[in-house]
Formats: structure tokens, sequence, C-alpha cells
């Protein structure tokens, strides 16, 4: 495998990294949140352990600490490192936190001198340090990490033989999702670390039900090592594990620690009136009361069949529905409406969700396809017709829930097209009368439109990634609105007790979720004031009332030191804080303009960042003078779906197009030093990935056992290691079986040796020929090509890489291409096998990589979020001699990630062999 080009040093510890360019060539490289090409054509395992011992920068603690205390996390990321070298070096920090977070801090103390990070408004901001925007030098701050993150990053000069320690706190309030909150944290140090933790401590008055810690990278050995401890009202999560056990096998410098951490937890719920807490001047509710039956819902999907949701996108759709109908429960009533340029309801009224109306549903479901224009005006008002005339015909049960749920991957283009015109349309018809949720699919949509539409109308909208996991999102989304289980919700508090009350109406409750109030007390020295709520259930009006009383933390939590004391204030803030961000996107005016006016005035108060403010970071003066300041903003969703759309379009300028015919079918092949390349025509894209293993290492590329098809091949390293270490293997004969044919033959770069029908043929490379049997044709070109085509399958090409027969180090090797791969069955497998009926991915968060003409990603496939780098495989089917360079995405580390299990799973003991 090839060395490593002359790149920096990128040393991660937790979800941070530290990067050291100019290293001397033959570095190690690791990137925070993505493997900044760690590897141009493979594994370089002799030069990493000599590449580590040569860095310069000393990692020695990295500590997450997240505080909870009644659902509102406080999380503070550590980092201390230490310059080694005699001069001073640039380090980048790096940290992924999540997108409903807001930063509340950022300090650098290098050599005992702080330097802290100061919020202000993002205009001002810009304005004062307008000069290094300009100049590009404050990009890159705050950036899309995939769906649910976001990256902070920022770099200092450190002198030499310095320390520096990067300390960043963020909050948030934990959403109930499902019947359970969340603490995510994402790890890659990429290498063992001195002192390596994560601690989280939970505080919940109200009692907590459950606690439960899991990490996607522990193993058997790691999973000790998670240390919990649950109490009544608090829990107490760390993993702490040494340096040796951190790594993947003694003596090895790569670490088991890369992937999410994650706690799910969820609290008891005794009371009906839910739990309410006073604490230094301000109180916070929580509301969502044990065991409500469920209320009947009658929903209406309106489903985008225009000709845009062509291809996976519709036939996603279609596996969702049908998956959603068979979860409607018999006392639901349902609709369904698919749109292009005209509508077409499946019935003119709502039909009760019996087994047997919603198997004809989901007949009618199947039969949805792609064609037309995209027509969102009237589709939906058609929905809120029907909705209504049923409800006049009292064909709907009374105590019941209306909703809308409209999925689309586009802008309208049919009709009423006119975004602002739409809006003011759903909502006039609707009239506060039932929900309405917008699913938006892909990034062609304009979520700002979905998303306000949805607010308006009681509703929210969500962003449905294209992805392999389409279906599971969708699905999932329909699960949180699944139940609901009470209807216009007031919670009510005595007037002359509180003010800056949040929102405290809610139009739904459902199943799983929770209802959170917050508001200032007048009087600071208020022990207790009434609470009631009211509701519509099934069977009857809900309706509680009770006194509530301030909490004496220092007797429920004794010996502790409490150090998050004003947590309901900063909840209350951060609450508000969002409520208002959403009253500014919509309504008159000078509503927006004032509730804009207030979310910033409250921002800048409490030190958020928010999409109103920035972070200014003033970095250490250098050698040349003052440095220029950085600038962190926070994201919103559109901002990260336009840079999504960017990266989702992204093709490499310097490559250039394929030539007509190139691809116009599905590749799927493995060639040179051993690249696996997956071709995908239908999306001018490609994805490939490296198998590193030893010299004599046979592996399943095709099993077919349906149609009996077997491909398996040997792996071959050069005569002798070269000088600079590098170890390069290649594959050196292939076994193809068609067991159902009675065909069988091995290649090999001698020759071609075939058994067909009880007959044994021997070819040579060096003659031309052709056989032709019953069940197989093979066509051989003189030391260049194998063409092998099995009757009413698959065809298969094996390319001769000749070399120089007194090459000191480099032999013949052979290459192996599938064509018409779509004639075998769904059950084919192998390591290239299990591409063969498609592969469905997303690639986002588009970044610079160590090679400015190969830039990082994140990709999402197979349930997977892989880091990714953009380069160029060869296909030698045209030359060769020397290829054709073919833009791909590089999975790095044998295709983990992207193959199913580990590429050792696909080692078998013969050429014709399962196993």
């Amino acid at each position: 495998m090839s060395g490593l080009q002359g790149v920096g040093l990128l040393l991660l510890w937790g979800s941070a990294c530290l990067w050291l360019p100019g290293l001397a060539r033959g570095a190690l490289v690791i990137s925070g949140g993505h493997e900044a090409l760690q590897e141009t054509r493979g594994a370089a395992k002799s030069l990493q352990k000599r590449s580590t011992d040569e860095a310069t920068v000393e990692v020695y603690s990295v500590k997450v600490d997240c505080t909870v205390t009644s659902r509102f996390a406080h999380t503070v990321m550590t980092s201390r490192a230490l310059n080694k070298a005699n001069s001073s070096q640039e380090i980048f920090f790096e940290v992924d936190l999540p997108k409903t977070a807001f930063i509340v801090n950022f300090s650098m103390e290098i050599d005992g001198e702080l330097y802290v990070g100061e919020v202000k408004e993002k205009e001002k901001a810009k304005k004062q340090y307008e000069k290094a925007v300009s100049s590009g030098q404050t990009a890159g701050l705050v950036k899309a990490s995939g769906r649910t993150m976001e990256k902070f990053s920022v770099s200092v000069n450190i002198a030499a033989k310095s320390n520096v320690t990067f300390i960043l706190t963020y909050e948030e309030l934990l959403q109930r999702k499902l019947g359970q909150y969340e603490i995510l944290t994402r790890v890659k140090p990429k290498q063992p670390v001195q002192e390596f933790q994560i601690v989280a401590n939970i505080y919940e008055p109200q009692g907590i039900s459950y606690v439960d810690a899991t990490a996607t990278f522990l193993s058997n050995e790691l999973l000790p090592l998670v240390e919990k401890t649950v109490s009544d009202n608090k829990a107490h999560i760390s993993f702490s594990p040494t340096m040796e056990q951190q790594r993947k096998c003694p003596g090895c410098d790569g670490t088991l620690i890369d992937g999410d951490f994650v706690i799910k937890y969820d609290v008891k719920r005794a009371n009906r009136l839910g739990d309410v807490q006073i604490v230094n001047g301000y109180f916070v509710h929580f509301f969502a009361p044990p065991d409500l039956p469920r209320v009947p819902k009658n929903v209406a999907f309106v489903i985008d069949r225009s000709g845009s949701m062509n291809g996976i996108k519709m036939e996603q759709t279609r596996q969702a529905l049908l998956t959603i109908l068979l979860e409607l429960h018999e006392e639901d009533h349902f609709a369904l409406i698919k749109f292009d340029d005209s509508i077409e309801c499946w019935k003119e009224s709502l039909t009760k969700a019996t087994k047997e109306m919603v198997a004809e549903g989901m007949d009618y479901a199947r039969g949805i396809h792609d064609h037309g224009g995209t027509d969102i005006n009237s589709a939906v008002l058609r929905a809120v017709a029907m909705l209504v005339k049923d409800r006049q015909e009292e064909k709907l049960p009374e105590r019941s829930v209306d909703m809308i749920i409209l999925l689309t991957d586009g802008m309208p283009n049919s009709g009423e097209s006119n975004l602002n015109k739409i809006q003011e349309n759903v909502h006039t018809a609707i009239g506060g009368n039932m929900s309405l949720f917008c699913l938006g699919f892909g990034n062609d949509v304009d979520y700002s439109f979905l998303d306000v539409m949805s607010k308006q109308n009681k509703g929210v909208a969500r962003r449905i990634f294209e992805g392999s996991d389409a279906v599971v999102q969708l699905q999932g989304f329909f699960q949180e609105v699944a139940s609901p289980l009470l209807s216009e919700v007031d919670l009510r508090y005595p007037e002359n007790t509180v003010d800056s009350l949040t929102t405290n109406h809610y139009t739904q409750l459902y199943n799983g979720s929770e209802i959170v109030v917050a508001g200032r007390l007048i009087d600071n020295n208020l022990d207790n004031f009434m609470v009631e709520v009211f509701g519509q259930g099934f069977e009857q009006d809900f309706t509680v009332k009770s006194q509530a009383s301030a909490l004496d933390w220092d007797v429920m939590y004794p010996n502790e030191e409490y150090i998050f004391g004003d947590f309901t204030e900063r909840l209350w803030a951060y609450l508000t804080i969002q409520q208002l961000l959403e009253k500014s996107k919509s309504g008159a005016p000078d509503e927006k303009a004032n509730a804009t006016a207030k979310a910033l005035d409250m921002s800048l108060r409490y030190s958020f960042v928010t999409p109103l403010t920035s972070m200014v970071v003033t970095k250490p003066d250098t050698e040349d003078g003052p440095d220029s300041p950085l600038i962190a903003d926070k994201l919103t969703e559109e901002q990260r779906q336009a840079a999504e759309r960017v990266s989702h379009r992204y093709q490499p300028p310097m490559y250039a197009p394929p030539r007509h015919g190139y691809m116009a079918t599905p590749t799927y092949l493995v060639d040179g030093d051993p690249h696996f390349m997956i071709e995908l025509p239908n999306r001018e894209d490609a994805l490939c990935f490296n198998i590193n293993d030893k010299p004599g290492t046979i592996f399943n590329l095709v099993r077919d056992p349906t149609q009996g098809i077997l491909v398996n091949g040997q792996i071959i390293g050069d005569k002798k290691i070269a000088p600079d270490g590098k170890v390069n293997t290649y594959f050196c004969s292939f076994g193809i079986v068609h067991q159902t044919l009675g065909v069988r033959l091995e290649v090999s770069t001698q020759d071609i040796s075939v058994l067909q029908d009880g007959k044994r043929v021997k070819l040579l490379w060096s003659e031309t020929a052709s056989v032709k049997g019953p069940n197989m044709d093979l066509f051989l070109t003189k030391d260049r090509s194998l063409t092998v085509t099995l009757k009413d399958s698959v065809k298969f090409v094996i390319l001769l890489h000749k070399v120089w027969a007194k090459h000191p180090y480099h032999r013949d090797y052979l290459g192996f291409y599938t064509l018409d791969s779509h004639l075998l069955s769904p059950s084919v497998h192998g390591l290239l096998g299990q591409f063969y009926h498609g592969v469905e991915y997303e690639v986002s968060d588009l970044r610079p990589g160590e090679v400015p003409e190969k830039p990082d990603a994140t990709m999402y496939v197979k349930g997977q979020e892989l880091n990714v780098t953009r380069g160029w495989q060869r296909d030698f089917r045209r030359d060769v001699k020397n290829g054709e360079n073919v833009p791909c995405w590089f999975v790095h580390s044998n295709g983990t990630g992207l193959i199913d299990g580990e590429a050792t799973d696909y080692v078998v003991s013969g050429l014709f062999k399962t196993v």
C-alpha cells in the first residue's frame, strides 16, 4: 500500500482534535469527526508506529463532563495538550455538539494566560471584524456535521514547550421523544489518550425510572468500564478506560474509542399534574401525565408523486406508507391523496382503519407512481376540505384529532406557486381546526416555507434526508404523532404571581412526549402557588389542580456541591429564546421584529450563541503581530440545508465528465492494489474502498445461493518488500462456479482452466480464443481480457495486467469486473455482490481535506455515519495499461460501515469454498 504524501498531524480526543501541520513525509493523519485522507492508496502499517513516535504534540487529557438538572443539560468539554517541539505550532481544536444546543462559553488557557470568547450581536460582530471576515480568516468555526450535530473548530499558535487547555461549554433542554431523553457525546480520539473520561450526573427530583448507557464502539472488553450508579433521583455514569484499554491491540497505536456515547433515561410520572420546580425565583413545569387513553386520529396523507420523486424516493415513500398504515388503530380514520399537477384521492371521504380497509389502502399505496408537476396548494386544500366535510357530516368521532401529513420533495411549480399565497390559503382554510405536518424529502424543498406553514397550523415540519434510512425516518416521525393523548391543553398559573411565561397552550400532547412551561415569579419569596391543567381527552375532559411548592435542593441532594443552581432561569431563557426565534419567522412584520429584538436581547444577556449572536474568539498575538479574531455562528436549518445542497451536488472540477456510454449501467469491480469500486451511473457517482490483508488470503467476492453462483479471489504480494516499506497486494487468481449450470473456472495470471459438462479445457493468455457452450460463453483477448457470459445470468470480465518480467518488485495481477449484475437474485452477497442491487447513501458536510483536490465529507449509508474522502480510482476496461480515472467517495478502514460486517468475514479457505 502506498505511503502518505507529506501531510500534517491531526490528533483527536473526545470529540475534539489537534492539528499540527508540516510534519515530515509519512506522518500519520487522523481527523476529528472525519478521516482526512488517511491513506491515498491504503494502509501504511509499517509507517504508523514510526509516525506516531515522531509526533510533537502530546494530548494528555480529555474530559467530557455533563450535568443534567431537570432535563437541562450543561456540558463542558476540556482538552489539554503540550507542544513538545522546539518551535511554535498551529493547533486545531474541534468538537461535535448537538445542533439543538447553544454554545455559552469557549476559552483557551495558554501557559497560564486565559483567552475567553465573547458573545456579541451577529451583525455588530461582523462589522467590527469586517476586514477579517472579507479576507476569509474567520470562516469555519461552526459547520454542519451530519444531520444532528454541529462542528466547532478553532486554531491557535502554541509556542515551543507550551501547554494549551481548550474548554467549550454548551447547554440544551433535553426533549422527550418516544418515552425517553437522550444525551449524545461523539468521541473520535483515533489514538489512546493518557487521561480520557466521560462523566454524566443526572439530577431528577421527579425520580428516575431507568437509565441506559451504551456506545457504538463498546466491545465486550469495554462494556464493563461503563460505570452506572442510580438512586431514586440521581444517576452517575462514567467511562474512563486506561490507555491500554483504549488500544485496539497490545502495542497498537489505534484506539477502540470511535463513535457515539449515548445515555438514555426517563423519569417517574406518578403525578397527573406533572412536576413543578421552583428555584431562585423561576419555575418550570413538566407535564406528561401517566396512563391516559389515546385519542383517535383522523389523518389525511398527502403524497407528492411528481416527477422529482422518481426512483428510490418514491419506493421509500411507498414502503414507509405501507408500514404506517399497518400501525393505524381501528378507531382511527385515514385518507390517501396523491398529487402531481393533478389531485387524485383514494376515496372521497376518510375511511375507518379496519383491517379490511387498511389492506385496501395498502394496495392503493403500492400503485403510487411518479409523474407530473407539483401542486402543493390544491393538494393540501383538498385534504382540508375532506376533513371539514366529514366533520360537518358527523362521519368522524366527536372526540378525535384531525391532522394532515404532507410529504413533498420539491417546490410548487403547478397551480398556485407563490409561497406566501399558499401559506395564506392553507391557514385560512384550516382555520385553527386541524394540525398540518410537513415532511420535506431531500435537499430541493424550501424547508423554510414548509416550516412556517406547519407552525401556522399547529404542526411541525421535519426534514427527511435522502439515504437508505429514509423509510425509518418517515416511520419514526409518524410514531411521534401517532398517539395523541390530549388536545387543546392549557396550563394555567395565577396571573398575579408569574410573568414572562413561555408558551402555555398546546394543541396536542402525544404519547412519549412532554410539555414544558417555564416562567419568572413576581414574588421571589413565593414558596408555593396554584397550578391548573385543562385538556380534552378521549372519553372526557382532563382537569387537574394542585399547589406547587419550592424545592429544597440541599435536602434532596445533601453533600452535593451544587454548581448549577440557576438552571431554572437558564432553562427559562433557553426555552423563551427558542420560542421567540420561531415567532420571528411568521406573523405580522412588527410582531416578527419584536420577537427578533427580544430574542437578541436575551441571547446577549445569557451569553447564548444563537442565530442572532456570534461568539468572537480573540487569539493570542503571533510573532507577526495581532492575529485575526475568529467568529462562531449558530447555523439555521436553512443554512444547513444549503451546505448539504452544495456538497450533495459537488463534483471536483479536476475530473473530466465520463465519455459517452461510459458507466451507462452499474459496474462493480476490483482492480489494482486491491481497489473495490461501485460505479453508480444513475447518480453519476461511485464509491470505493480498499481491502488489505496478507498475501495468500482468499476472499469471497460474489455468492448467490439461489442461482448457485460463487466467485472467490486470492491475493498475492510483490516479489519482495520495496525499500520504502510498502506492502502491495493484488488479486492473482479467481475461482468461478455455477453449480446449477455445471460450470467451473479457475483463472490465474498464467492460464484459464474451464470445466463444463464434464469436459476440461485449458486456455493460455498468450492466445485469442472463443469457447461457446450450452451454459457459458468465453471470449479471450490475447494478453488483455477474458469475458465470461453465463446463460441467462451475469457477465464477468477479468483483465490481465502484465508487468515487466524483470521488475524487481511487482508481478502480473488480475482485475475483476461485473456486468449485468441485475440478473442475479436478491440473495446475492459477498464483498462485491452485496452491492449488486443498489446502495443508498447521502453525502453532506463537505470540508477541506489534507490534499486540496481531495475534500472530506460525511456519508450516511446502511444506518452508519462514515467519514469519506473524495478521490478517484481507475477503470481499466477501455485502457488496460493506463486506465481511466473515475471520481469516487473513498471509504476508509477496509470499507468499514459500507460493507456488511468486517472484511475478515469474507475470508474463505479455498478458491471454490464457501467457508
